[in-house]
């Protein structure tokens, strides 16, 4: 790389500056994780000691994930917040999934404390979740409590707290968001925890915080310190009530004993889906990813423009279609009173007000010879890498000579050589077959640093998921599906006992616990007649923890099993993850007793035994 290191470096510094506006060429996907930890660290150079935040849109959740792992590995010492978007559509009668919910309130309370960080940083986002109005600053400040053993704050303080806060108060800790109160004890699950927390108290003193698990309620390490905060973008407690009811009739009028939603907020209970009435909740009004990071540099993945706009398209058809359906009263369903959109959205002029005042870059992988609309150019020369499909398909023709050749050609240019393989398993085997095909001098690299430091005529393998690889004019990195082509992952179906699948709604009787496939264990509460785009359709009713209803059609009901548990089940939450950890972790017992029993019959395969001969006599 060391020719190209100087002309690298001047374009970086051009990329870094407080240019107005720049589109970037020649950025492959997976370069681009590499520009965006090297612009980081250039501009936080530039500054005065403290972050000078990048702020990156990719343009769907899929390049928000590749981005994060490829960052990770090209830029380790550079910070990184991944803020995701709802995964629902704009105006739906459901919440976002509480551990997306849990990751943005994590990514948002972290951006509030960029300014004070002391190393270079990157903030992901996508398109969606930028055009999405967020709660303000000082929401997220106020809403953290923090907590260290020996702090005296009395119990009820903690659940005063947790209850403004969102929580919900059950008997047993099982998901995000829960939490118990048993003697001189409190049980949480905050969010963007892997582990919820056991608070243990002596009086009013917190005297220790530990970990522990949701299967066995037995505690676990402890921990120095913990951040409470909340866990939903709504506000609770009865200001919040207060100003929901307030400001929902303003803009909409008198309510009727009809409207689900108004009904449940005035109680005090949450409501599945009233993230879609966001601003209601808050006294202040709401913020967007600009306000939060006013300083930082955007910059926008390939094809951001066609994604901006599909969402718009898609916001406008969805408030359209909910008005249209209040107006007619169709679908037999409660009412459903959307929001105005630029409550909830950026509008197309609020968007480019808000990007007019920072420096934009236009991250695209194609050569343009010339700026658009008089926005200059500067090109990275980066390209997408070779693929061997031609290889693949040829009959006669080695795919793994040919990628070492390929190499070898590659070398022999000056350029440095990266293979990139899923997993460390998977970068053995390609180790393995080429270096039975030629290939020499081979080193195993964990990060970028390692790479670009190889000797001249080193082939480096590393850990790292790319779609497809890119080159430079001074590096070269092939993917593993480059070679070997896509990936395929095949769902297997599970097979359930016999006996416990259900064939009718005769199996089961009214009040019984049955097991979703999908949402675990509900309770079974009759059958009803739900009208559905005009028609009756018979349904299961099932009720789950917090009161969540779930109707599933009698024609699904493949889907449910009997339980096979005690009486005193505990019912779980529509969209929580317990279920789900709990099906993931007998998975891995499984396979962990496998494994044993595969090395078990292993050993005794290769054990041998003194031969017994009979004796002549």
């Amino acid at each position: 790389m060391e020719h190209g290191v100087g002309e690298y470096n001047k374009k970086l510094e051009l990329v870094a500056s407080n240019a107005p506006r720049l589109l970037v060429s020649g950025v492959a996907e997976g370069l681009d994780a590499l520009l965006l930890g090297d612009v980081a660290r250039s501009r936080f150079a530039q500054g005065d000691g403290r972050a000078q935040p990048v702020l990156h849109m990719a343009r769907d959740d899929k390049r928000l994930e590749a981005l994060s792992t490829s960052l990770r590995f090209f830029a380790p010492d550079v910070k990184r917040v991944v803020l995701p978007a709802w995964d629902c559509v704009p105006y739906d009668r459901v919440s976002p999934n509480t551990e997306i919910a849990g990751r943005r309130i994590m990514a948002l309370a972290r951006m509030i404390s960029v300014p004070k960080w002391k190393s270079p940083v990157v903030i992901l986002t996508t398109m969606n979740a930028a055009q999405q109005k967020i709660p303000s600053k000082n929401f997220i400040r106020s809403s953290i409590l923090k907590l260290m053993p020996g702090r005296v704050i009395p119990m009820n303080k903690i659940a005063e707290h947790l209850e403004k806060s969102g929580y919900l108060r059950v008997g047993t800790v099982m998901d995000h968001g829960d939490y118990a109160m048993r003697g001189d004890i409190i049980d949480l699950f905050p969010p963007g925890r892997t582990k919820p927390v056991r608070l243990d108290y002596f009086g009013d003193e917190l005297e220790a915080i530990r970990s522990f698990e949701t299967e066995t309620q037995r505690s676990g390490d402890q921990l120095s310190k913990l951040l409470l905060m909340p866990v939903n973008e709504c506000a609770f407690g009865e200001q919040a009530r207060s100003s929901f009811r307030q400001r929902y009739t303003a803009l909409f009028g008198a309510v009727t004993s009809t409207d689900p939603l108004y009904e449940a907020i005035s109680n005090g209970v949450r409501f599945e889906g009233m993230e879609h009435w966001l601003p209601l909740f808050h006294e202040d009004a709401l913020e967007t990813v600009f306000d939060y990071l006013p300083d930082a540099q955007l910059s926008f993945d390939h094809l951001y423009e066609e994604a901006r706009t599909n969402r718009l398209d898609q916001i406008e058809d969805h408030y359209d279609s909910r008005l249209q359906s209040l107006e007619q009263k169709t679908f037999g369903g409660a009412p459903y009173k959307p929001l105005p959109a630029d409550q909830l959205y950026l509008s197309k002029d609020e968007w480019e007000d808000k990007i007019a005042t920072h420096g934009a870059r236009l991250l695209t992988p194609f050569e343009l010879p010339s700026g658009r609309d008089g926005v200059p150019v500067v090109s990275l020369k980066g390209k997408q890498g070779r693929s061997f499909a031609a290889e693949r398909a040829s009959e006669g023709v080695n795919i793994y000579e040919s990628v070492v050749t390929h190499i070898k050609a590659l070398h022999k240019a000056k350029k440095k050589v990266v293979i990139a393989s899923w997993s460390a398993g998977a970068r053995e085997r390609l180790n393995h077959l080429l270096t039975n095909h030629g290939l020499t001098r081979i080193q195993m690299v964990k990060g970028w640093d390692e790479a670009r430091n190889m000797g001249v005529g080193v082939t480096g393998f590393a850990v790292l998921g790319l779609e497809q690889g890119f080159s430079t004019p001074d590096f070269v990195i092939i993917a593993e599906q480059d070679i070997l082509g896509d990936r395929l992952i095949r769902k297997v179906k599970s097979r359930s006992k016999a006996a416990d699948v259900l064939t009718g709604v005769n199996d089961i009787s009214l009040g019984d616990a049955v097991v979703h496939a999908d949402h675990g264990i509900g309770r079974f509460q009759g059958l009803r007649t739900i009208d559905a785009d005009g028609a009756p359709h018979d349904c299961m009713e099932l009720h789950y923890h917090g009161g969540d209803r779930l109707y599933l059609p009698v024609e699904n009901i493949e889907l449910l099993s009997r339980y096979g548990g005690h009486e005193s089940v505990v019912l779980d939450r529509l969209g929580g993850a317990a279920w789900q950890a709990r099906k993931a972790k007998l998975k891995q017992r499984i396979k962990d007793i496998a494994e044993k029993l595969i090395k078990l019959a292993a050993m005794r395969e290769l054990k041998t035994a003194p031969v017994m001969r009979v004796p002549q006599s």
